[in-house]
């Protein structure tokens, strides 16, 4: 198996933050990219920008907070999972899992846990 450069990138918002990913993307050609806190829904997600790119895409937005996606340079990303396991009723979009280049990939965007106790830090 070849080696793959595996990235994470945390967005804090993949509209505003598009050009400066693509330029990275560009520069630094990973083979997977797991982007976290997308903060948009899965209508306003940059599909064509980033397949322009030369980027196949799989996402889970939410609107304003949480998402993740997971990219894969001159491959398409298959799905596995879309959603934390055993939380099938979770509104949040915190976890995506994918096979990517013969690996299985998963994207997790946690929640700041922050103050303990409470509500994040139990989540």
């Amino acid at each position: 198996m070849k080696t793959l450069k595996i990235a994470t990138f945390n967005l804090n918002g993949i509209r505003s933050r598009l050009p400066a990913l693509l330029d990275w993307l560009a520069r630094e050609q990973p083979d997977i990219v797991c982007l976290q806190e997308l903060k948009a829904p899965d209508s306003q997600f940059p599909r064509q920008a980033l397949e322009a790119a030369g980027y196949g895409c799989l996402f889970h937005g939410q609107p304003s907070w949480n998402g993740v996606a997971i990219l894969a340079r001159d491959n398409e990303p298959l799905e596995v999972r879309r959603g934390l396991p055993g939380m099938e009723d979770d509104r949040q979009s915190r976890y995506l899992e994918a096979a990517v280049h013969g690996v299985l990939v998963a994207c997790l965007y946690l929640p700041n846990g922050n103050p303990q106790p409470g509500p994040k830090f139990e989540y």
